[in-house]
């Protein structure tokens, strides 16, 4: 009899220990591949939109530079025309001066005379005296005016053209910076499907490994089971010849209740400065020819610009924002502020604050120099006016 019960005791141990040693021996694998794959993924991921959205920046930077670059191609264009006509005009004056020489050196001594003698009294001749210096004096200023105003257009064609060097070269950087960037996007793609096909493998992998864990711990708790009925039966055959065999079947059962317990557990708007209106009027007056419709044109443009969502929402602001009108980086709008705009160019600016529009380019945002460029608008004086760049 108490070699029974020691015999049971030590079956029903036995199966508790090779229930656990059954458990535990089943591999655990760490989550540390999935883990790192998933920060990969999560990092790539990161610098990709990184790269993307530099990408988009540089794109913005490459659609303003090229602007810029062809409003200076168009102002180059009018500056070159300006420096012709300029050129034209002195030459005339020479030649006007020339022709007025000769014939004063030709005709001009008895003329004189016959003018100077004509005189009524000692004023007349003074008075006379001086209108024959004073034409001499025109034709030289005149002459002098003419040579200063080339000088100025030459000057300001050299500041134009060095200006759309450096912008070309600027554009060429941003579109190599544009072209690397692609190239470093398109390879973090490649890298990231790459990581992301290894996450995907891994995982499938790890519920491969699981399932099969699972299977082996349900062979073998079945055979752990199917062991326990089979001793809890042969322990029913023997109760019959002992009563104290129940007792020891009892404590068998429980000890198995206790193993699957433990099994269990191991699962788990727009304001108008004053000062605004001088400055409204130099730029129309570099801008357009001086008539009022021309000038009325381009401040129709500034003033759709400054009650637009689009663009800054003052005068100054517009007309200083960044590679928008040529005038302010050639030195044309100082140099007009300084000298003060001319009577119609400020009778158009202050209508144009008050109100005043040309009907035709009403809904226009920008301009070009007409001879210069293909675009298609509306051209008034020498600018073409159109709704989008």
């Amino acid at each position: 009899m108490a070699f029974y019960k020691k015999s049971k005791l030590h079956t029903g141990t036995a199966l508790i220990c090779s229930l656990a040693i059954v458990f535990s021996a089943l591999p655990v694998y760490a989550t540390d591949t999935i883990d790192n794959l998933q920060n990969q993924t999560s990092a790539l991921e990161n610098e990709l939109k990184g790269i993307n959205q530099d990408i988009l920046t540089l794109s913005e930077k490459i659609s303003d530079t090229e602007m810029q670059v062809e409003i200076l191609n168009s102002d180059i264009d009018k500056t070159q025309d300006d420096l012709e006509k300029a050129q034209k005009n002195e030459d005339q004056q020479y030649e006007d001066m020339k022709s007025r020489i000769k014939y004063m050196y030709e005709h001009g001594s008895a003329t004189m005379l016959e003018m100077l003698f004509s005189a009524e009294n000692m004023s007349d001749f003074l008075n006379k005296a001086d209108f024959i210096e004073n034409l001499s004096n025109y034709d030289r200023k005149a002459l002098n005016n003419l040579k200063d105003v080339h000088q100025q257009i030459a000057d300001q064609k050299a500041d134009l053209e060095a200006q759309q060097a450096s912008m070309k070269d600027l554009q060429n950087q941003l579109q190599t910076q544009q072209t690397q960037l692609q190239a470093k996007a398109a390879a973090t793609s490649t890298n990231l499907n790459e990581v992301n096909a290894k996450l995907q493998k891994a995982k499938e992998e790890e519920a491969a490994r699981q399932a099969e864990e699972a299977r082996k711990q349900a062979e073998a708790a079945a055979k752990a089971e199917a062991a326990a009925k089979a001793e809890a039966a042969a322990s029913a055959n023997k109760t019959n010849t002992s009563s104290s065999s129940g007792n020891s079947g009892n404590s068998g059962s429980s000890s198995s209740g206790s193993s699957s317990s433990s099994g269990g557990s191991n699962s788990s708007g727009s304001a108008i400065a004053s000062d605004d209106l001088t400055l409204l009027a130099a730029i129309l007056q570099c801008e357009a020819h001086y008539d009022y419709d021309s000038m009325l044109a381009v401040a129709t443009v500034i003033m759709n610009r400054v009650y637009s969502s689009r663009f800054p929402n003052s005068i100054h602001d517009v007309i200083y924002a960044q590679g928008q009108f040529a005038p302010v980086w050639t030195g044309s709008l100082d140099r007009v502020l300084k000298q003060g705009p001319r009577s119609l160019s400020i009778q158009v600016a202050q209508d144009a604050i008050n109100g005043a529009r040309l009907a035709a380019v009403a809904d226009c945002y920008y301009f070009l120099y007409a001879p210069s460029t293909s675009r298609t608008g509306v051209v008034i004086g020498d600018n073409v006016f159109f709704t989008s760049w």
